[in-house]
């Protein structure tokens, strides 16, 4: 039986955790450690990791995202709307499959899956990624399957998508069917772990960011969930690595714990870590640009210990940030143009956010402020156009004025016109405020 809670705090690109003090880094040196004279100078010498300030000696490689149909069934009458991310050539690459979570409401109002923070780690380290939306959920054939108040059955017919998706995907010339690392959060964390009891043979490791499914509305939900977690733990054989935060929104610590003992009870090769409070609710940890650097060095632990690829391989861009324009301090209320009294209230809001921000201002008073997601910068701009009959340009991001009186050095190019496009129709996981005068 392999079962271990790990619990402590993440900063930057290290991690030490308490009480057990285990710690590892993503990059830096080791001290130096003394070699007998016996031994051959290079025989055993201990090699320290490079630190690298850039990435710029490695192939770039875009995101290459594209939009495909995945058959459910051998007919291919149901297909699901799924989007693939992959390096560029030609592989075989390992393959990521990340399960969504569900909003309230209609899974139908549900958007396209669209984990970019996510995807972008694992491309950078040669992998394909690929985002299913489950049958029921936006634009996918079918329908949701509730299956009452039978949570067990629900994680499992969801899981017969994520099956769909890898037997499609692992016929696909790019992509290598012996490494298989299947992630989820939210519901789809449930579906991960649920999809851990019949996996296919080349699936390697399971990653489950907050996974579960509550549902208030059921009688002993809180006992339902546990069972369903207990059953997929009796048959689970993949080893998975679980996240959970103190501040979660959907799960309290007690409930996360349960879930974990439940599914490890019999024997299950499963680890949890407890990172600790994140932002304003540790349930958005992986949608969010900012959570990588919480979430990555256990992934990167985790998938090392399997033997799957960490080391990165491709230079991936991220969004380009704009630079200070010396135009305003950012907590200058007043010098923000074109505003009524509403928008420097809601700039006073922009201002109480988390440092990952941006803001977005048109001439004719459309205003609009992002935080978290991938890329807030396009979401706050795609938002503020969306009620401006004008074109509008961003004031401030993170921690800086970004605005310059003379458009002409604010021109959108068309990077960022797709970036607008892509965030406008984006779920990532962004508070967004908008309004116009």
């Amino acid at each position: 039986m392999r079962r271990r809670i790990v619990r402590g705090a993440v900063t930057g690109y290290a991690v030490l955790f308490t009480p057990f003090i285990a710690s590892f880094a993503w990059a830096g040196s080791s001290p130096s450690t003394a070699i007998p004279s016996s031994v051959e100078p290079l025989a055993h010498a201990h090699v320290a990791r490079i630190a690298l300030d850039d990435d710029r000696y490695l192939p770039a490689s875009g995101l290459n995202e594209r939009i495909v149909r995945v058959p459910v069934d051998a007919a291919g009458t149901l297909t699901l709307e799924t989007t693939v991310y992959k390096p560029d050539g030609a592989g075989p690459f390992p393959l990521v499959v990340f399960n969504h979570g569900k909003i309230a409401g209609d899974p139908r109002a549900q958007e396209r899956s669209t984990p970019l923070s996510f995807a972008r780690e694992f491309v950078r380290r040669g992998y394909v990624v690929v985002a299913p939306n489950r049958e029921g959920f936006g634009r996918s054939d079918g329908a949701y399957r509730q299956d009452g108040c039978d949570v067990e059955r629900n994680g499992i017919d969801q899981a017969s998508d994520v099956a769909a998706t890898i037997a499609w995907m692992s016929k696909q010339s790019y992509v290598d069917a012996t490494r298989i690392v299947v992630a989820g959060t939210s519901h789809g964390g449930l579906a991960t772990l649920a999809y851990g009891t019949e996996a296919a043979p080349g699936v390697r490791a399971l990653l489950n960011f907050s996974g579960g499914l509550r549902q208030d509305a059921c009688v002993d939900w809180q006992g339902n969930l546990t069972r369903a977690f207990d059953a997929y733990g009796r048959s689970g054989a993949v080893p998975s690595l679980w996240l959970y935060g103190d501040n979660d929104s959907v799960w309290a610590r007690p409930m996360a714990a349960a879930l974990y003992s439940a599914y490890t009870a019999h024997g299950a090769d499963a680890t949890l870590i407890d990172f600790g409070p994140y932002k304003n609710d540790a349930h958005r940890l992986v949608g969010d640009r900012d959570g990588v650097e919480i979430w990555w060095p256990a992934v990167e632990s985790f998938l090392a210990r399997i033997g799957m690829q960490t080391s990165v391989r491709y230079r991936v861009a991220a969004p380009a940030l704009p630079q200070p324009s010396g135009f305003a301090s950012l907590d200058a209320v007043n010098a923000v143009p074109f505003l009524d009294e509403a928008g420097r209230s809601g700039y006073r809001t922009f201002l109480r956010q988390y440092s990952s921000r941006a803001f977005a201002v048109s001439e004719s008073g459309a205003w609009s402020w992002a935080e978290g997601g991938d890329d807030p910068e396009a979401k706050a701009l795609a938002n503020c156009e969306r009620e401006s009959g004008d074109a509008c340009r961003l004031y401030a991001v993170n921690e800086t004025v970004v605005w310059r009186d003379d458009p002409a050095h604010s021109i959108e190019t068309a990077t960022d016109a797709q970036r607008k496009t892509e965030a406008a129709g984006s779920t990532a996981d962004a508070q967004v405020l908008v309004t116009r005068r």
